[in-house]
């Protein structure tokens, strides 16, 4: 399963959102059923990219329950310009 996700934080808070998944990636990498957590950036726009690969639709229900996951979508709350685009994929 994949996941690419499009985040839009307010121009302010562009840097903090960035660095909030930042603190993240060792330990989503870490999860069991995480196979890539990649995070990538357009500073052009202010987007941020997360482009993960799940072993399955369970793991990534896992990820969002982790308390440093919630911790950073807490914080999103405030420091988001739009809802994040989240699009799920299987692969063909």
């Amino acid at each position: 399963m994949f996941v690419f996700a499009t985040i839009t934080p307010k121009k302010q808070f562009f840097e903090n959102a960035k660095q909030a998944i930042l603190g993240i990636l060792d330990q989503t990498r870490d999860e069991p059923g995480c196979i890539q957590f990649e995070l990538h950036e357009n500073s052009e726009e202010g987007k941020l990219f997360l482009y993960e690969q799940w072993q399955d639709e369970n793991a990534l229900t896992l990820h969002y329950q982790q308390p440093y996951t919630a911790h950073v979508f807490e914080q999103y709350e405030q420091w988001l310009q739009i809802p994040v685009d989240v699009v799920k994929m299987d692969k063909c």
